[in-house]
């Protein structure tokens, strides 16, 4: 099997300034879902505001359907979460003409109930307005006059949208397993997934190094195409004009980069250039993608950090408060200033 090694991607406020431990105790990283819209109150559908620690998503979504009564298919969830760590989730479970069980009966040491709603319309993956964190990074050592400035620019300025390491898999396996996928290996549906995922992850962060290294990650270049803040409409444009670049400025729009797959090209020009080397560089896996119908879509190569708060609880523990978008990552936010 040809192996593929995912390395350090370039950062954008120089080297980190720290060292230090995430994720000693699950409390240490805490995460909340944020939905992005507010459930009606009636319908078939319970909404659950679940908190969970030191489990995963599938298996709380396994003892649902158990406890309820109902097939696993009728129980769903926006996102997937970290298993060590305390995260608050959203399930939702189908219940037609039923009323809810008692939910305080579901609770266990490891999971509690915060919440229960109805809707009309089941849970759908995505529909995430963002995910809230805090962080407790223990033993840290480090430069702390640099590492309040390295996140006085993250909290001005925004951070490179890379996917974090968890998306490749172990040391990053999972790539060089999407090219003996490609291949012809077997694998089942899961994995499939998770491959081609992968796959696709890994030009993208290679288009977003690339833009870094060039320094034009959050600059406008001739043929981009624009993604809305918090949105996922976009805009192509062949020349930046003057309010294409005052709104970059602003953190309204930000470039981006594409997510391989059928499709057409939705860039030009010097960007189109850029994500073409890129694509050309690594065939197998453009051509991989584009046989399992992958379809082709945007990412913004900047993100900008919300409500961005830290304090030193003390000299060797460091605090970090911050909302991101759904489907960026929180280490791509630590990666810029600790190495873990």
């Amino acid at each position: 099997m040809q192996n593929i090694e995912i390395p350090v991607w370039p950062y954008v406020y120089g080297q980190p300034s720290g060292s230090g431990k995430i994720r000693t105790f699950p409390e240490d990283f805490i995460v909340k879902e944020n939905l992005s819209f507010e459930p009606s109150g009636e319908g078939e559908h319970a909404f659950l505001q679940i908190e969970k620690k030191g489990e995963n998503t599938e298996y709380v979504a396994r003892q649902l359907s158990r406890y309820a009564n109902v097939r696993q298919r009728d129980v769903s969830y926006a996102g997937l979460k970290d298993r060590y760590a305390v995260t608050t989730h959203w399930f939702s479970v189908w219940l037609p003409g039923k009323a809810d069980p008692d939910w305080a009966e579901f609770e266990s040491h490891s999971m509690k109930v915060l919440h229960a709603v109805r809707h009309t319309r089941k849970l759908k993956r995505g529909v995430l307005s963002g995910n809230s964190f805090k962080i407790l990074i223990r033993d840290w050592h480090g430069d702390q006059a640099k590492t309040n400035h390295q996140l006085e620019q993250i909290k001005i300025h925004g951070i490179a949208n890379y996917f974090g390491s968890q998306r490749f898999g172990n040391q990053g396996q999972n790539v060089s397993k999407s090219l003996a996928m490609f291949d012809g290996a077997k694998v089942g549906r899961e994995q499939r997934s998770i491959y081609l995922s992968a796959a696709r992850s890994y030009l993208f962060n290679k288009i977003l190094a690339n833009r870094i290294t060039q320094n034009n990650w959050n600059q406008a270049i001739s043929g981009d195409t624009y993604q809305f803040d918090l949105s996922h409409s976009c805009f192509q444009s062949d020349q930046p004009d003057a309010e294409i670049l005052r709104r970059l400025a602003a953190k309204e729009i930000h470039p981006t980069g594409v997510l391989w797959g059928k499709g057409n090209t939705d860039v030009s020009a010097e960007a189109l250039a850029i994500e073409q080397a890129v694509v050309d560089d690594y065939e197998d896996l453009a051509k991989g993608l584009i046989a399992g119908a992958v379809d082709r879509d945007r990412r913004a190569l900047r993100v900008n950090v919300q409500g961005l708060q830290w304090r030193f609880v003390d000299e060797t523990q460091l605090e970090l408060c911050f909302t991101l978008p759904a489907g960026s990552y929180a280490t791509s936010v630590l990666r810029e200033i600790v190495v873990c």
